[in-house]
Parts: structure tokens; sequence; C-alpha cells
């Protein structure tokens, strides 16, 4: 059976995007197969890539990548996470692909103490 591609995208692919690619992977890379891009590439979040290792989910290994417009052509399922991304995505010509938008405010832009910070982080992935 082919796996179904999910291409999940965000703005800077560093936090958001990240984060879901790493949670599909962990719980359902059996049967799919996940990516994520973004409008731009800002690198992998270190924070993100610390909270996903408190919940058991590797990511250091993942690049920061800009949105490919084969895979978006390929892509069963396309999943904004940001406003920002769904109103600005490439259009999409791949009439089997099915587009759903989980919006999500940016944790890389949240401000306060360090434990603020990361509780941010730690509540992107529950809410």
């Amino acid at each position: 059976m082919d796996k179904k591609l999910v291409y999940f995208l965000c703005t800077g692919n560093s936090c958001r995007s990240q984060m879901a690619e790493g949670f599909l992977k962990a719980l359902g890379g059996d049967q799919y197969e996940v990516k994520s891009a973004g409008l731009e590439a800002h690198g992998l979040n270190p924070r993100a890539v610390q909270v996903m290792k408190e919940a058991g989910v590797d990511i250091s290994h993942h690049t920061s990548d800009v949105i490919d417009p084969e895979i978006l052509s390929k892509a069963d399922y396309i999943i904004t996470l940001c406003g920002h991304a769904n109103d600005n995505c490439p259009v999409v010509r791949n009439d089997k692909a099915e587009r759903w938008h989980w919006g999500f405010d940016d944790p890389a832009k949240a401000t306060g103490t360090e434990e603020e910070i990361m509780a941010k982080f730690r509540n992107k992935h529950f809410k």
C-alpha cells in the first residue's frame, strides 16, 4: 500500500510545521509520508527541538525548507498551520489534495522569561 503524502506548511518551517511533522512521523509514519516546509526557511528552532525531545520525538535531524512545488503537487494532504501560510501558499494545482487549515500562534514569537516561552512551545502540541 502506498503511503499518503502529508505536507505541513507554515511561515518559516522552524516550529509549528516541524513539530507537526515530528508527531505525525512518530504516530503514523507507517501510514504516511510526512514532510514540512515554509514560505521561508528560518532554521530549526532549538526550543522546538527541546520540547519535542521532552515528548519523546527527535526532530534534531530535520532541516528548515521552503515550499517545494513538486512536493506540493504530489501531496495528498496539505495542512497549513498559520494564517500567513494559508493566505500565501502557492496555488495548488493538484486535484487530489485535501487542503486543511489548522491555525496556531507562532511560539517563536513568544516573549517573557525562558520558562514562560517554553510553556508556549509545550502548549502548542496540545491545543
